[in-house]
């Protein structure tokens, strides 16, 4: 089973408006809402290509209720802990000119919450993977990524990380299975700028000698480059295709290359279904579906 974590799910309000300006009254051309958060994200995407998954985390009110409802709708599990104080948030995502989003607080989590949390990550069995995803809430300890992967070590389960900065770093010495900064957030840990695919594995290398056992990169519309466990390293190009929607890309990224890796046992099989199924989110309204996947992989020569 593949279990997702989202500490901070959302309702993620997507609104188009032409050439947006401040101080006036603005019309929307287009809307949609859809659950969000990046493990909710990963779930979506992998119960879309047809693996089973558990989404996991904290929801709260008639938001967190909406998520719950719209997850099932899509046909996704989740098993989401009830937060009494607050409401899940609500995120706004404006698309015009420039992308824009406003990003909302979400409830507070209380350590009888965390209590229950761990509770769950008990059921976790040997050859489970679990995908620890997005920022932490500022009623949460930092190191909430490190204290979950100490607290399962030893239970070999493979444990997925899509963090920033310090909730990346903190958890290298538990040896995640797979890590997936950007190249702007691999250049801010070690405080350099990367865009040569040849740097970012001399500095995703440096990832992997503190403990992380497969390193991949994302870069956007540039691509990705993999250092992988057993000694390959791969530099891929991004499918051709127009962008209409960066929201959960990343994401969808992680849960192809999960799904390429389970299907095939190929770190290179695994970032090219990767690559394939980022882009489909990125090229659609909507995450990324099967179908959508498989016509790029079909054309795709980038790896």
């Amino acid at each position: 089973m593949i279990y997702t974590v989202t500490f901070n799910p959302s309702l993620d309000y997507i609104v188009n408006v032409e050439h947006f300006k401040t101080g006036v009254v603005n019309r929307i051309t287009k809307e949609i809402i859809y659950p969000g958060g990046k493990g909710i994200n990963v779930s979506i995407v992998l119960q879309n290509m047809g693996l089973p998954t558990t989404a996991l985390g904290f929801t709260a009110g008639y938001t967190g209720n909406e998520i719950i409802r719209l997850l099932k709708e899509q046909g996704v599990n989740s098993k989401f802990i009830n937060v009494k104080e607050g409401n899940s948030r609500i995120n706004l995502k404006m698309r015009s000119d420039e992308e824009t989003e406003i990003n909302g607080q979400g409830p507070k989590i209380t350590e009888e919450n965390i209590k229950e949390l761990y509770a769950m990550l008990d059921e976790l069995q040997k050859g489970d993977i679990l995908v620890l995803a997005g920022s932490i809430p500022d009623t949460l300890p930092q190191s909430m990524y490190m204290d979950i992967m100490k607290y399962l070590e030893g239970k070999e389960i493979d444990i997925v990380v899509d963090a920033t900065r310090k909730l990346l770093m903190n958890v290298l010495p538990y040896k995640p299975f797979l890590i997936k900064p950007n190249n702007h957030e691999l250049g801010e840990i070690f405080g350099v700028t990367l865009t040569d695919k040849d740097e970012i594995i001399t500095y995703a290398k440096k990832l992997q000698e503190q403990g992380a056992r497969n390193v991949l990169i994302s870069m956007a519309g540039d691509g990705a480059v993999l250092v992988a466990e057993n000694g390959e390293t791969y530099k891929a190009e991004s499918p051709v295709g127009k962008l209409v929607n960066s929201v959960g890309a990343g994401d969808s990224m992680v849960a192809g290359f999960i799904t390429g890796y389970l299907e095939t046992g190929l770190y290179k099989e695994a970032l090219r279904r990767g690559l394939c199924t980022g882009s489909a989110s990125a090229f659609s309204e909507e995450l990324a579906t099967k179908a959508e996947v498989e016509e790029l992989i079909k054309n795709y020569k980038g790896l």
